[in-house]
């Protein structure tokens, strides 16, 4: 099979082109992701390669070689750079132009203007630590659930051995009379590799793109933007989740309801943006003193909750006094205001054969009645005693919460 270099030259401008500009297209749409505009300028960057290499034999070498190359290495790492900037992560300007810098400078020296095979092997090496560099990064951001980065970083790492064993390749298949076949192969499957590449490339890149607003729309919805847990929404769906989980493996659960002491007090007394740090401050003291495994979410207003799985009664009242303590602490002066603030905290603790989390809660909720009652800054423990004192005191604990207990009590 003999192939149409002008052809394929053709083709290959025409698709760059075209999956830069569809890339900077979806960029205007949302420009939120400034990574899809880094990616839709390295296309077009290599098109503008192809086309300088196009050149070949009607202008100098300087330009169709030297110049086209370094546009091609910059081409790459303008996709490096996307990789970057897509996780975070700040733009290198040195290392965006290393490759064509170190190229344009390597090939004045006497000793590489004509060994041809050592200037491919520096192209190759550039272009696949360019490539590599681009998948490690994507790697590096692999904590973000994006199904997308997977395929990216094998076919980045895929395509950059394939361009670093090029030249090993043409040296092991030399071109002469008899085997010059092989050597249009292996071209063709180079030059056709590239271009899939690049299709490929570009759709996951812009994949991984819509996945990523996909998911933060998502989390928006599911996240309290002011603590960053889960809201109520969120904190009851995953409540749920675990409770089903629990029936097919029973553990020992507790169950904490929160409420911040005198919060409105404190709103009146230092503004609403010092309450809403002491709200943040209480939900970095709550993590901190809970496993990653434990769930917590802010249920409204200073309202917390929290779901202990598969701890015993013990390590939950230490948990819950421990949250208890450290917030004190943290939050006796925020943001140099004297703010004192304390939470009170209602517990229950499970051991039945299945979880109903809503349950739980509102007996969670009448022990944080009797903590606000006796005092606050302190925790309290649903029991049966609990329940049948505040029946007696005031009949607001209903008989449903009491029969509970009590059967619990019984078992």
């Amino acid at each position: 099979m003999n192939l149409d270099v002008n052809t394929l030259f053709m083709v290959t401008i025409y698709v760059e082109a075209i999956l830069g500009l569809l890339l900077l297209f979806a960029w205007v749409q949302n420009t939120a992701i400034r990574a899809v505009a880094w990616w839709g300028f390295a296309h077009l960057l290599r098109a503008a390669s192809v086309v300088l290499f196009g050149m070949f034999g009607s202008v100098p070498d300087l330009i169709s070689i030297d110049l086209a190359n370094a546009v091609l290495f910059t081409a790459f790492a303008v996709t490096w750079t996307g990789a970057r900037v897509f996780d975070g992560r700040p733009v290198e300007p040195v290392y965006l132009v290393t490759g064509a810098v170190l190229w344009l400078l390597v090939c004045r020296l006497p000793v590489l203007s004509e060994a041809v095979d050592l200037r491919v092997l520096l192209a190759s090496g550039i272009i696949t630590a360019y490539t590599w560099l681009t998948a490690h990064e994507f790697w590096r951001g692999r904590s973000e659930p994006l199904v997308s980065r997977w395929p990216a970083i094998f076919m980045l790492f895929a395509h950059g051995a394939l361009f670093l064993l090029r030249t090993p390749l043409i040296a092991i298949l030399p071109v002469t009379s008899t085997n010059h076949v092989f050597g249009s192969v292996w071209l063709t499957v180079l030059s056709f590799e590239a271009l899939l590449f690049t299709i490929s490339i570009a759709f996951i890149l812009l994949a991984m793109a819509k996945e990523r607003t996909e998911f933060r729309h998502k989390t928006a919805a599911m996240v309290d933007p002011l603590t960053g847990i889960a809201n109520r929404r969120a904190f009851l769906q995953d409540g749920a989740a675990l409770a089903k989980r629990y029936a097919g493996n029973p553990r020992p659960t507790g169950v904490l309801v929160i409420d911040l002491d005198h919060f409105k007090s404190i709103n009146d007394r230092f503004g609403h943006a010092v309450g809403d740090r002491v709200l943040q401050v209480f939900a970095d003291v709550a993590r901190e003193n809970m496993r990653g495994s434990d769930l917590i979410g802010r249920l409204g207003g200073e309202e917390f909750a929290a779901i202990l799985y598969d701890t015993s009664y013990d390590k939950a009242l230490a948990v819950a006094e421990r949250i208890r303590e450290a917030f004190a602490e943290a939050a006796l002066e925020v943001d140099n205001r004297p703010t004192g603030a304390t939470v009170s905290i209602g517990m229950v603790h499970c051991q039945a054969a299945a979880l109903n989390v809503p349950e739980l809660l509102a007996q969670a909720d009448q022990a944080l009645y009797f903590a606000k009652e006796r005092g606050r800054n302190r925790v309290e423990v649903a029991s049966l005693d609990l329940f049948r004192e505040r029946l007696n005191h005031d009949g607001s604990a209903t008989a449903a919460s009491v029969a509970t207990i009590s059967a619990k009590s019984a078992a």
